[in-house]
């Protein structure tokens, strides 16, 4: 789910969550960062997403059968693209509000579902996981959908967001500007192991921790009930480190009486229950199963910055924000060293870690007006 990581500095490694690597490449004029207030409609249900338009599709990719949903925008065929990669426990359908937004503003709106989740494909092995695997996954799709000749724009959140910085590291010459939301950069640390870091700063019952163990959580979440987990971690909105104590949490979710927030309708939910029960949670928690892997593979790409124009988003209620060091690391000149080219920070008041479910609008503004000065 949500998460962020930072540079663990050796004197204050407890302000830090390194649990990604990555890092980029270039040069920019000073960011600004904005504390936009939204306007007091923020609390009202977006309105339906039409998605009788969204087509799908099955493409064979980097070795694997990738589901892709894709909305038109005017169907000239040089419509500029916009690829969205979603995190955790999501899947194509978040970006639904995006799609229908964009693609009427002339965008042509892909979102595939990402290896292990939805109908994509889930690959047995825990390795096959790996950030070197996703991205692989990602760039072969660009080359489907462009021919191989050309860039597109990205969007990303939590996971997707994550994976966004690695595609931007290994690849940039693939992304045209990116648009990443609630996780930050984190560049990789040479010396500090990720999970053993984050075990001795927050404990066992952190849940990154928890999720190690293959088999483990997937038990927990069986017992739990499909519905209740993704309840709960579609709604969780608690600055402050998630900790999963077994049998001990969730506990929101057992009262019947709890009521979804405004943005998730049951029929959302819904969406989201079929396609797990399906699948189940196996493919999207090996993700988090491959922190240390992707730490040791992404060794070469040590202090290494991303040369691909930025634009940040993130909630002020967002769990990520609130991690000790985030703020200072947006405000004190820490991000924009490792992301030279980043144009802006946003920090909107009162959305969460899903703000582009909770304010479409107030998003999908964002990401034209940013993606239409490339144009």
């Amino acid at each position: 789910m949500f998460f962020l990581c930072r540079k663990l500095s050796l004197s204050r490694f407890r302000h830090h969550f390194p649990l990604r690597l990555r890092r980029f490449l270039g040069e920019n004029p000073n960011p600004t960062t904005h504390f936009s207030t939204l306007p007091d409609n923020q609390t009202k249900r977006p309105e339906k997403s039409r998605l009788d338009g969204v087509e799908h599709k099955t493409l064979k990719v980097n070795g694997i059968n990738m589901h892709v949903a894709e909305k038109p925008g005017s169907g000239s065929g040089e419509d500029p693209i916009i690829l969205f990669l979603h995190g955790f426990p999501e899947l194509w359908y978040t970006w639904r509000h995006q799609m229908v937004a964009l693609s009427s503003l002339g965008y042509r709106t892909i979102a595939p579902d990402l290896r292990g989740y939805g109908d994509t494909e889930a690959p047995e092995k825990v390795e096959d996981y790996t950030y070197l695997n996703v991205v692989g996954d990602v760039v072969a799709l660009i080359d489907a959908v462009t021919g191989g000749d050309k860039a597109v724009f990205v969007v990303g959140h939590d996971w997707g967001a994550m994976i966004a910085w690695q595609l931007c590291q290994y690849r940039p010459e693939k992304v045209k500007a990116l648009v990443n939301m609630s996780v930050l950069f984190s560049p990789r640390n040479p010396v500090r192991v990720p999970v053993p870091t984050l075990r001795h700063v927050f404990g066992d019952d952190y849940y990154v921790c928890r999720f190690q163990k293959a088999g483990e959580i997937e038990t927990e979440f069986k017992k739990l009930g499909t519905e209740n987990v993704l309840k709960e971690f579609l709604t969780y909105k608690t600055p402050g480190p998630l900790n999963l104590p077994k049998d001990k949490y969730f506990k929101r979710s057992e009262n019947a009486a709890s009521a979804l927030p405004l943005w998730l309708t049951q029929e959302d939910l819904d969406y989201y229950v079929t396609k797990y029960e399906n699948k189940g949670f196996t493919g999207p928690i090996n993700y988090y199963r491959n922190i240390d892997r992707n730490w040791e593979l992404t060794a070469p790409w040590t202090g290494a910055k991303i040369r691909v124009p930025v634009k940040f988003i993130i909630g002020d209620q967002d769990l990520t924000y609130n991690f000790p060091g985030a703020k200072e690391y947006i405000n004190g000149g820490g991000f924009k060293r490792d992301v030279p080219l980043l144009d802006e920070t946003v920090v909107l008041k009162g959305l969460g870690h899903f703000l582009h479910e909770e304010n479409p609008d107030v998003i999908n503004q964002h990401i034209h007006n940013f993606f239409h000065k490339f144009l």
